[in-house]
């Protein structure tokens, strides 16, 4: 793949939903008639943090959303990063930390690569597939494969 220096400055903006899922019944509500029926338990957050800096200016927060269906996705919103060659959403159980230490650390230890980065502004969602147990990265990095470098990172934390 070559290196197209001028794509750097084209930004591409992504705009998705939150998926949805069929609804589960686990929790039950009273009715008008005083019986009960289970209550439909929509997206839930479980985990989420804010992006900080890191070789670009990246801001934005990250989420791991069950869906009612007790699949989870990534959300990445308001994602405002730059532009840059085989940007990567890469989950991990590295420390987030501020400056150029923690530049290059995201790829170092325990680390699953969901997707490439849709796009480097708005809002995207990345389905966490049933193998990845997600409550084992406490970090989310927007990572230039092709540098080895974190564009920007979040520590995620459960809520």
């Amino acid at each position: 793949m070559w290196f197209k220096p001028w794509a750097l400055w084209v930004d591409e903006t992504v705009n998705e939903a939150l998926p949805t899922s069929a609804p589960t019944t686990e929790a039950v509500v009273p009715t008008a008639s005083g019986a009960t029926s289970p209550a439909p338990v929509g997206p839930t957050t479980v985990a989420e943090g804010v992006f900080i800096s890191h070789e670009h200016d990246t801001s934005g927060t990250a989420k791991v959303v069950r869906l009612a269906d007790g699949t989870h996705t990534l959300r990445i919103e308001e994602l405002d990063t730059s532009n840059g060659p085989d940007l990567r959403v890469v989950l991990s159980d590295a420390a987030v930390v501020e400056g150029k230490a923690g530049w290059h650390v995201f790829d170092d230890g325990r680390h699953v690569t969901l997707a490439k980065l849709k796009g480097n502004k708005g809002d995207q969602n990345y389905a966490l597939p049933a193998d990845v147990d997600w409550s084992q990265y406490t970090s989310l990095s927007i990572w230039c494969d092709r540098f080895d470098v974190s564009f920007g990172a979040a520590a995620l934390t459960r809520v």
